[in-house]
């Protein structure tokens, strides 16, 4: 499994520059656990295929699957703590284009491959730029599980005067 390339800066220390187009990375692990499936889907997603492990076993899935929200809010959580700088991110203004293409289950273990597909700097506020990332899940076998294109406003970095 490749391990991606690496920031040449800590994500304490990385700005808008740091995000080059092209460039791909490789973060993180983190465990799909059952009782975490059931809790989100029982609150938010409501679904027996994620709440009912028996009922579950009935479904066109076979057994108890994460909602898609729940394999999104674990993606999102390696995204932030591996890729997002911790310093000069402005916002978001969205997301497109979210996929699920299979479906995550307890045990699995996920982590993101990050595409940095551009990055252009904002035309009307000089000190910031808008990075356009390509964000895969991956389970541990390899297979890429959930896809989703994301806009980042990113703060530049103060240069030395």
């Amino acid at each position: 499994m490749d391990s991606g390339m690496t920031f040449s800066r800590p994500i304490t220390d990385r700005y808008f520059e740091d995000y080059v187009q092209g460039d791909v990375h490789r973060f993180g692990t983190i465990a799909v656990e059952a009782d975490e499936i059931i809790a989100f889907a029982t609150r938010f997603d409501p679904q027996a295929m994620h709440t009912d492990p028996e009922a579950a076993k009935r479904t066109p899935f076979g057994g108890l699957i994460a909602s898609g929200w729940h394999s999104a809010g674990l993606t999102t959580r390696l995204y932030i703590e591996h890729y997002l700088t911790h310093v000069a991110s402005l916002a978001s203004p969205g997301l497109d284009e979210l996929r699920w293409l299979k479906p995550v289950r307890p045990g699995d273990t996920l982590s993101v491959r990050v595409t940095v597909l551009k990055a252009v700097p904002s035309k009307s506020k000089p000190d910031r730029g808008a990075v356009t990332s390509f964000v895969e899940a991956i389970d541990q076998a390899g297979e890429v599980v959930m896809t989703f294109k994301v806009v980042n406003i990113i703060g530049k970095r103060q240069l030395a005067t």
